[in-house]
């Protein structure tokens, strides 16, 4: 373990094997650092934060802090971090409230670049990406494998699904299934299967063409949705994928964006 001497780790913070805290640092007493993690300069890590073994967290990073809700009254809810994540520079995460169960969660694998946010009980899978100023809303649930490009501004309890790619700037309000692409500022809109991620995380050719022959159908008729979600899955019943792009449509609250 390497602690730099201007850095302030409270005596009741548990720190793993061969942690590193650089200078100036901050780690409250509630904090559980695993083996291998690096802290750098700056960074303050608060509250009732477990991270997993060799994570990364930047200069001026901010990790389980109180949640930004006005009706937080101090109770003990935690962040819960996986292994190998990596929180870039100004990253701030909060811990979770009471009324959203308690925990914030990020996956394994995951990458935050500078000044993202994750708000309190959002939900990360692992090796999700945020480019630098995404920003979750409270209560977002985001599955694994997912892409959000800069500056992408994602509303209270919307659901990310697991391979989706959101563009650059976009303003998401409603659902976003799996394995999509979507982008828009005003009017985001989904435009067709993440067909390069697909490639890039080993996904088969036949499975990215029926991907994107059951968007079509799904997303470019003007039937009604749940007849064509009915169609979707007896046209491909031993699909996994659609099995799940399915049930995910019919398991939202908030819709699903078009």
């Amino acid at each position: 373990m390497n602690v730099h001497p201007t850095a302030v780790v409270d005596p009741k913070a548990s720190l793993g094997a061969d942690v590193t805290v650089g200078p100036y640092a901050v780690i409250s007493q509630d904090v559980v650092l695993g083996d291998g993690c690096r802290i750098m300069a700056h960074a303050y890590l608060d509250g009732r934060t477990t991270l997993g073994r060799q994570c990364t967290v930047f200069p001026s990073a901010s990790l389980g802090t109180a949640p930004q809700d006005v009706t937080y009254a101090g109770e003990d809810t935690e962040l819960i971090v996986g292994d190998r994540a990596t929180f870039r520079e100004f990253v701030t995460v909060s811990r979770g409230t009471v009324k959203g169960g308690g925990k914030t969660v990020i996956g394994d694998d995951c990458y935050l670049m500078a000044y993202s946010h994750v708000g309190h009980d959002c939900h990360l899978g692992r090796n999700v990406i945020m480019v630098n100023n995404a920003t979750l809303g409270g209560h977002v649930e985001v599955g694994d494998e997912a892409t959000l490009s800069g500056l992408v501004g994602v509303h209270q309890h919307v659901r990310i699904g697991s391979y989706a790619f959101i563009g650059g700037m976009s303003r998401v309000v409603q659902d976003v299934p799996p394995y999509m692409l979507g982008v828009g500022a005003d009017n985001f809109q989904l435009h067709a299967p993440n067909i390069v991620g697909l490639k890039r995380k080993g996904f088969d050719r036949e499975t990215i063409n029926v991907l994107r022959e059951v968007f079509h159908l799904i997303f470019r008729s003007d039937r009604l949705l749940s007849e064509t979600l009915d169609d979707a899955m007896a046209q491909y019943p031993n699909v996994k994928e659609v099995q799940h792009l399915v049930e995910f449509i019919r398991a939202s609250k908030r819709g699903v964006s078009r």
